[in-house]
C-alpha cells in the first residue's frame, strides 16, 4: 500500500487549491464558497521520484446555519476522520489573512491526539507582510510551519520536501508487514501470488441526481467510501475510488469514478453545481467504461437520454444499470401476472399459461427507449440489498474483454464482403458505392477503416447496417462501433504516347539508331 499524505483544516482555507497544486491537475473543485469539498478526494502523486497518495478532505467544523446532526455534515466529518486515521503525514492548512481563529485551535488539538507527523501550511501568503504574519501560527504548537500560496505555487517545495522525508521507507513498511504477519502466526510459504493486470480500468458512474451512484460504489467496495444521503446533489467532485476484484486467481484493478448528478442546464443553481456537472462530463471523457445508472422507480426520463447521448458522443463503452429494482420488482411482477392472466384467459383450458420474463422484457424496454445506446447491456441491481451486483462486475469484465478484441484483417474483409452481398448499397446519382478493403485501426473504441470509392455514398443507414453485421459476427456488446470511410485516390490515367511531327529534311533518311554515319 502506498504512503498517504492527508490535507486537512477548517472550511475555506484553500485545501483543495493546495491539493490541485501538488498533484499538478485541477481535480478538486476550488471555489470561494465554504464547504464545497465533502468526500475524500484522492490522487496518486510523485515528488522528486517518491510516489505517494494525496488526500483532500472536507472542512473540519460547522459553517453558519449548519447543524451537527445533519446527515451530510456528519458523513463529511467521518470522511475526515478516516483520512486522518490512515495518513502517514498530515498537512494542516490555515489562512494567514484571517489569523488564528478558535476553530484552528480545535482542529490542531484534534490532530495532535492522532500522534501523526503534522506540518502547518499557512496559505494565502502573497505579500511580504503576510509572510511576517505567518509566524503567528507557531502558537498552534507544531514545530514545522510553512508559508505558502497555493494559487501562485509559492512555498510548495520546502513543504513537500519535508512531507515526503517524513514518509516511511519501503523497507520499514515491509518489515512492519512481516512483523504483523508473525504476530498473527500466518504462514505465507505456500501462498501463490496473484496475477495482476497492468491496465487499470476506469469506470465512470454517471446519472441523474439521487439515482444511487454513490450507493453502488459503497456496495461494490463494501465500505462507506463516499457520502450517501437522500439529498440530491450530495456528491460534488468527481471522486476516484480504487477497487480490486479477485477472479480465478487474477486480480483486476479498477478505479470507480463517483460523479455528481447531471441535471438540466437550466436547473443548475450555482457555479459550484456547474463545475460539478462539468467534472462529470470530463469523467466520461477519461473513462474506459461508462456505467449509466437509472432509477427503476422513476423510469427513463429525458435527462437520462441526454446523459446517454453524452456517452455516445464520447464514444465510450457503456453498461446500463437499473438501480433500486427491489422497490419495484414486486409491483412489476403483479402487473405482469395480471397481464398474463388476461392475455391467456381463453387458453387456460388448453394448458399452462406461458410465463414471461419480467427482467428480460423490462431490459428490452430500456434498450428501446435508449435506442441510440442499444449496444449496452442492461443490468438490474439494488445497491441497498446487493441484488445482482455480481452481475454488474461480470458485465464490466465482459465488456472490457470485448474492447480488447483485435479482428484479423482477412476475417474482417470476408465478413464485410458477405454482408455487402446480402444487402447491396443503394446507388445515388448513377454511382454505386464500392468497397475495396477494410482494417481495424483501434481497439477502444473499436475503429475500422474502410477504403471505398466515394465517401459521400456511404450513408448513415448503410453504416448502421454494417456495424450491426460486425456486432453479429464478433460481439462487441457494450462497445461503440466506429466505421471510418476512406475514399481511395482516383487512378491517374497514363499519358497516351503520341508521335512527334517529323522534321523536314533534304530527302536523306536519318541514320539508323545505333549506327554512326560516315
Amino acid at each position: 500500500m502506498s504512503n498517504l499524505i492527508a490535507i486537512v483544516g477548517r472550511p475555506n482555507v484553500g485545501k483543495s487549491a493546495l491539493f490541485n497544486r501538488i498533484v499538478g491537475k485541477r481535480i478538486a473543485i476550488v471555489h470561494d464558497q465554504p464547504g464545497v469539498t465533502r468526500d475524500r478526494i484522492t490522487a496518486e502523486a510523485e515528488w522528486h521520484g517518491r510516489a505517494f497518495t494525496l488526500v483532500d478532505t472536507g472542512g473540519i467544523g460547522l459553517l453558519r446555519r449548519e447543524k451537527a446532526g445533519d446527515v451530510i455534515i456528519k458523513a463529511a466529518m467521518e470522511q475526515v476522520d478516516l483520512a486522518v486515521e490512515s495518513a502517514n503525514v498530515i498537512i494542516l492548512v490555515v489562512n494567514v489573512q484571517e489569523g488564528i481563529v478558535p476553530l484552528d485551535r480545535e482542529v490542531a488539538e484534534k490532530l495532535r491526539r492522532s500522534g501523526k507527523p503534522i506540518l502547518v501550511a499557512v496559505n494565502k501568503v502573497d505579500t511580504h507582510r503576510a509572510e511576517v504574519s505567518a509566524d503567528e501560527f507557531s502558537q498552534l504548537g507544531f514545530e514545522k510551519t510553512f508559508p505558502v500560496s497555493a494559487i501562485h505555487g509559492e512555498g510548495i517545495q520546502p513543504l513537500m520536501d519535508t512531507a515526503v522525508a517524513l514518509l516511511p521507507t519501503v523497507s520499514s513498511q515491509q518489515s512492519a508487514v512481516s512483523s504483523n504477519a508473525d504476530d498473527a502466526d500466518v504462514s505465507t510459504t505456500d501462498h501463490q501470488p496473484l496475477t495482476t493486470d497492468s491496465h487499470i480500468l476506469k469506470l465512470a458512474i454517471v446519472g441523474r441526481p439521487n439515482v444511487g451512484k454513490s450507493s453502488i460504489i459503497n456496495a461494490l467496495t463494501q465500505s462507506d467510501r463516499v457520502i450517501v444521503s437522500p439529498v440530491p446533489g450530495t456528491t460534488r467532485d468527481s471522486i476516484d475510488v480504487p477497487f480490486e476484484v479477485e477472479t480465478d486467481g487474477v486480480r483486476q484493478k479498477y478505479v470507480l469514478i463517483d460523479t455528481a448528478g447531471m441535471r438540466k442546464a437550466r436547473r443548475v443553481d450555482d457555479s459550484v453545481e456547474f463545475f460539478s456537472v462539468q467534472r462529470a462530463v470530463d469523467s466520461i471523457e477519461r473513462c474506459d467504461i461508462a456505467v449509466l445508472i437509472l432509477d427503476a422507480e422513476a423510469g427513463i426520463l429525458e435527462q437520462d437520454k441526454k446523459i446517454a447521448d453524452k456517452i455516445v458522443e464520447a464514444r465510450r463503452a457503456c453498461i446500463v444499470v437499473v438501480n433500486k429494482w427491489d422497490l419495484v420488482a414486486e409491483s412489476v411482477r403483479q402487473v405482469r401476472e395480471e397481464e398474463i392472466e388476461r392475455r391467456n384467459k381463453k387458453q387456460r383450458s388448453e394448458g399452462q399459461a406461458k410465463i414471461i420474463s419480467t427482467l428480460g422484457e423490462f431490459g428490452q424496454w430500456v434498450q428501446d427507449k435508449l435506442f441510440f445506446l442499444d449496444y449496452a447491456p442492461v443490468i438490474f441491481t439494488s445497491a441497498k440489498s446487493g441484488f445482482h451486483l455480481d452481475r454488474l462486475l461480470e458485465a464490466v469484465r465482459y465488456v472490457a474483454a470485448q474492447l480488447q478484441q483485435k479482428i484479423p484483417t482477412a476475417i474482417l474483409n470476408r465478413t464485410l464482403r458477405d454482408a455487402i452481398e446480402r444487402r447491396q448499397p443503394v446507388s445515388a446519382a448513377g454511382h454505386r458505392l464500392k468497397f475495396f478493403y477494410a482494417t481495424q485501426v483501434r481497439q477502444a473504441p473499436p475503429t475500422f477503416l474502410l477504403f471505398i470509392n466515394r465517401d459521400e455514398l456511404f450513408s448513415d443507414p448503410y453504416k448502421k447496417y454494417l456495424a450491426g453485421e460486425l456486432r453479429r459476427a464478433f460481439g462487441y456488446e457494450g462497445c461503440p462501433m466506429v466505421l471510418v470511410p476512406k475514399p481511395r485516390p482516383k487512378t491517374i490515367e497514363p499519358i497516351r504516347k503520341f508521335k512527334l511531327p517529323q522534321r523536314k529534311h533534304s530527302g536523306k533518311f536519318p541514320p539508323a539508331r545505333g549506327k554512326k554515319s560516315r
